[in-house]
């Protein structure tokens, strides 16, 4: 059934003493019933629409919606998305009304934005009595701000991508309309720079400008002038603080307050340029010299299915850690994006609702103006003594700025438009054209830039053979071959390729292909575990046979008498924690499993991690690995029902925010050291070392310690997962405390 709308345009004010600073909010039903009032509410903030949580919601909520829509009450209010689950941000959540507010927007809630609910919370009210037109809406109907956008006029500014200079365009009910430049500031280019994905505002050649405005308005074959004579051409002013998220929430007057009065008397379009950040700069050739020194970043996302969203880490103190979302808001977010290179925020998350971190959490409670250009200028408070727990990461998503990168890549053949064969538009003899990417090499970090690149979140799967999948007849040819990429590029052609197309397969069945879901798993090693437990075993051969059928002995084992004489194991546990937002699951269903007949078990990944003992520089000098005869839930956080076991040929898997843990006295839960001598050693263990499962990050992979054996004994200190601590910084030395005397 097709739903209708019934939209009302509104104007709310906040519980603060000037009316100037209140945000201008409209509220509309959806749903098949929305002309008689009755649907799921929706709120129009910051220029996007959104839902409201269903949290706390009661009739007095109702009510005063209810009023703001026309009617002159609730009868009634529905939970649960009733009418369907909405999409785009959820605004509201936790609403408390006293019932007497005019506007949803002078009641208390969580904040614009900040919730811990999906769409499946979505609230709806029931409305009574007929629809009576508000008389505060028909002042500020044409104030409404729909789409902003910058206008290139120079040639090389429609060239760039994305467009960072020119005229400032404002969308008012449907009809694209130029803001005066009479009282532009300065604030108001940084809001309308924020809001379009640029961190910085830069400065306009206002004289040049003129000069070519003034030749268009002498110009007989321009229709400028008599357009600029037309008020319905002009936004007459707008004025910002400077520290909104969208140019909807300053003051805006689109007719000139008299009302012969004209809209633009200088007769001039309001410019801009802004500053793109570095990621999204053109690249330019490096010129012979010394290279700056990188800035180590104080700030991070991670596990974000788009780019510049993510859970927000900071550094501090040498390590990483997150951040509460006690008091968490949208100018603090604003100032971790703009921190980052991008523009403000659209949103700011709570509840770790883009996952859970793993380790310190460092601040919480942080409050910023929004001036700030980075998150340690903001108050914060220490979250040590607060009880904060993981539970409550913050994290953000960004305005980024549009560019031509997703008009660049296209799924084809695909059942849904998540999947298909990869095509890209790539400029052959001066012409664009599409083709096809070879699947050889094709992996994992390659398909992530693409469903990056193309807004489809996070790649489940990397195909090299498409052979149920059509592609389209204009990209046939195999255009890109030997792809590479670290798995961060915004778009696939910025990753390593052949310069010349080397493609044997030929391309065909044999192109690169890709599934892509917007949610992750996110597996972790817990490394205090693996520290504490670590401690030597010189087990006999005769207990060792079916380990070694599994090639979990090195390869001195094969030359020994069996079953005389034994083998030196350094053993230890191990604990995987899943904290991404989908469950870890074997790449192959249960058909496809390992049987193996000697421990008489299935393995559902052949190699789930790999155990390395490596020297100061690298080398390797033993190793082991661990097929996943087992992924279980071991253990779940309260709250949280164990759904994955092993027992009975069960489903194996490991649910978000439970762990699977691998005890010491499994086997092949070690590294077979008999024949490495005495020294200093490095300790690394790498999960899903292959990427046959999609993972959100898997820069958090490897664990590695610095490992002491002296022939008898061995020490393991300052376990710590890859990117848990600053690039300068070394191996914690205060962790030796913790040392274990294991002897053999």
């Amino acid at each position: 059934m097709m739903l209708s709308h019934l939209t009302f345009l509104l104007l709310a004010c906040v519980a603060v003493p000037s009316c100037a600073q209140r945000p201008q909010i409209q509220l509309r039903l959806v749903g098949p019933r929305s002309q008689v009032g009755e649907g799921r509410l929706e709120v129009l903030y910051n220029g996007q629409w959104g839902t409201v949580c269903d949290d706390d919601f009661n009739i007095h909520v109702a009510g005063v919606a209810c009023r703001e829509l026309g009617y002159e009450g609730a009868v009634n209010w529905a939970h649960s998305a009733k009418y369907g689950p909405g999409d785009g941000p959820i605004w509201l959540d936790n609403m408390r009304c006293s019932g007497t507010e005019s506007s949803l927007a002078e009641c208390e809630s969580n904040g614009w934005g900040v919730t811990d609910c999906n769409h499946n919370e979505d609230t709806g009210v029931i409305c009574t009595g007929p629809r009576r037109p508000n008389p505060a809406t028909a002042r500020i109907q044409d104030s409404r701000v729909e789409e902003v956008r910058i206008k290139p006029i120079l040639a090389r500014a429609k060239l760039a991508s994305p467009v960072t200079e020119g005229a400032v365009e404002m969308k008012i009910h449907g009809r694209w309309r130029q803001v005066c430049d009479a009282g532009w500031t300065r604030n108001n280019t940084r809001v309308l720079c924020g809001m379009l994905g640029f961190p910085q505002e830069g400065r306009v050649a206002t004289g040049f400008y003129r000069k070519l405005w003034n030749q268009k308005l002498k110009d007989p074959r321009s229709s400028l002038k008599s357009l600029t004579a037309n008020n319905t051409f002009w936004i007459h002013r707008i004025k910002c603080l400077g520290t909104e998220a969208h140019l909807g929430e300053c003051k805006l007057h689109v007719p000139p307050p008299a009302r012969n009065q004209p809209s633009c008397p200088r007769g001039m379009h309001a410019l801009v340029s802004c500053t793109a950040g570095p990621q999204f700069q053109p690249s330019r050739a490096k010129l012979p010299g010394k290279a700056k020194p990188k800035e180590e970043q104080q700030v991070r996302l991670r596990a974000g299915a788009q780019v510049g969203e993510g859970r927000v880490e900071v550094l501090v103190g040498g390590q990483w850690g997150t951040v509460c979302d006690e008091d968490w808001d949208l100018p603090a977010a604003s100032v971790v994006c703009r921190q980052l290179g991008y523009g403000t925020a659209r949103e700011a998350l709570s509840r770790a609702q883009l996952g859970q971190g793993l380790g310190p959490i460092h601040l919480t409670r942080v409050r910023c103006r929004g001036y700030e250009p980075s998150l340690a200028e903001c108050r914060s408070q220490g979250a040590m003594q607060t009880g904060c727990r993981h539970e409550a990461d913050a994290a953000v998503r960004c305005n980024v700025p549009q560019t031509e990168a997703r008009s660049q890549v296209r799924l084809a053949g695909g059942r849904t438009p998540e999947e298909g064969v990869v095509e890209i538009l790539v400029s052959k003899g001066g012409a664009l054209r599409w083709g096809a990417v070879c699947g050889e090499h094709w992996g994992l970090q390659e398909a992530m830039v693409v469903c990056r690149q193309l807004g489809l979140g996070f790649a489940s799967h990397a195909l090299q053979e498409t052979w149920y999948w059509q592609g389209n007849s204009d990209a046939a040819k195999v255009v890109l071959s030997g792809v590479r990429c670290k798995g961060t590029e915004l778009s696939i052609l910025e990753c390593q390729h052949h310069g010349p197309v080397h493609c044997p397969s030929g391309g065909g069945r044999f192109s690169a292909g890709v599934t892509c879901t917007s949610s992750a798993p996110d597996l972790v090693m817990n490394a205090q575990i693996v520290q504490e437990t670590a401690y030597l075993e010189d087990r006999p051969l005769s207990m060792l046979s079916c380990a070694h059928e599994e090639g979990c002995l090195s390869a001195s084992a094969d030359r020994m008498e069996w079953p005389y004489g034994h083998r030196r194991l350094l053993r230890f546990s191990s604990q995987i924690h899943n904290l991404g937002r989908a469950d870890f699951l074997p790449k192959t269903g249960r058909h496809a499993w390992i049987w193996h007949q000697c421990h008489r078990h299935y393995h559902s990944i052949e190699v789930f991690t790999h155990y390395d003992l490596l020297t100061l520089n690298g080398s390797r000098v033993a190793q082991g690995h661990k097929a996943s005869f087992c992924l279980e839930d071991t253990n779940c956080p309260d709250g949280l029902q164990r759904r994955f076991a092993c027992a009975n040929f069960g489903e194996q898997g490991v649910s978000v925010g439970c762990w699977d843990t691998y005890r010491h006295d499994i086997d092949c839960q070690w590294v077979d050291i008999t024949d490495v001598p005495s020294g200093s050693y490095i300790f690394q263990v790498v999960v899903n070392p292959k990427h046959e499962v999609a993972e959100s990050d898997f820069s958090n992979n490897v664990l590695r310690c610095q490992c002491q054996y002296d022939g008898h004994r061995i020490w393991l200190h300052g376990c710590q997962t890859g990117d848990e601590y600053g690039a300068n910084i070394e191996w914690d030395e205060e962790a030796q405390q913790r040392l274990a005397s294991n002897l053999v």
